[in-house]
C-alpha cells in the first residue's frame, strides 16, 4: 500500500495538510472490507477515503429515458460483476445479524454521451481489450436472456446500435475509452 495526498473534491478547491492522507488500495489483489479497514488504520484515520487504482464506469446515450437509464445501467453492472470477480466486496451484514448481498468494493461512475460518443468508446473498449458489457438499443424489445444475447449477435459488431456500455480497469484505460462523455446528472 501507498500513501498518498489527495485534496478530495468539493464546490471550491481546498489545501490540506499532508499529513491527512489518503490509502491507494490496488486491484485486483485487494478487495476485502478488512483490508480497506486496515488500510484507513494504517492512513490513521478510520474515516480516510480509500481510493482505488482501478475504475468501473457505465456510459449511457443521453437520449434514453430515465427508466431505460436505470434498466440499462443495472443490466451492464451485472454483466461486470459476473465475469469480473475482483470488483465484488464482501457480504453486508446489519447489527442484528441479517446477512446481505455483497455488491461492488468501489464506486461505479456513470456518465452520458451521444450515440457517437458510445460508438467511439465502444471501439476504444475493444481495442483495449476492457472487460465489458453492451447494451443495445434492440434489447428494449426482448423480454428474456436467451432473446438478448440473440438480439446482439444478429448484428455486426460495427452495425450494433450501442445504447449504454459498461467497462472495468485501470483509471487511465477507462478514461481513455470515456473520452468525450460527461458525468450524468
Amino acid at each position: 500500500m501507498q500513501t498518498t495526498y489527495k485534496t478530495g473534491r468539493c464546490d471550491r478547491r481546498h489545501a490540506r495538510a499532508m499529513s491527512e492522507t489518503t490509502t491507494t488500495i490496488t486491484s485486483p489483489t485487494v478487495s476485502t472490507d478488512s483490508t480497506v479497514a486496515v488500510a484507513a488504520a494504517v492512513a490513521g484515520d478510520a474515516e480516510a477515503p480509500v481510493r482505488f487504482d482501478t475504475k468501473i464506469a457505465v456510459l449511457l446515450r443521453a437520449d434514453l429515458e430515465t427508466w431505460q437509464r436505470l434498466n440499462v445501467t443495472a443490466f451492464l453492472v451485472s454483466g461486470l460483476g459476473s465475469q469480473v470477480p475482483e470488483v465484488i466486496g464482501e457480504p453486508y451484514e446489519d447489527a442484528d445479524g441479517v446477512g446481505y448481498l455483497p455488491m461492488f468494493r468501489q464506486p461505479v461512475l456513470v456518465f452520458e454521451g451521444t450515440k457517437e460518443t458510445l460508438k467511439a468508446a465502444h471501439t476504444r473498449a475493444l481495442s483495449r481489450a476492457l472487460p465489458r458489457a453492451v447494451f443495445t438499443s434492440d434489447l428494449f424489445a426482448t423480454g428474456h436472456d436467451r432473446a438478448n444475447r440473440a438480439a446482439v449477435r444478429a448484428v455486426t459488431t460495427a452495425e450494433l446500435d450501442v445504447v449504454g456500455i459498461a467497462v472495468h480497469g485501470p483509471k487511465n484505460a477507462v478514461d481513455k475509452v470515456l473520452k468525450g462523455a460527461r458525468m450524468h446528472p
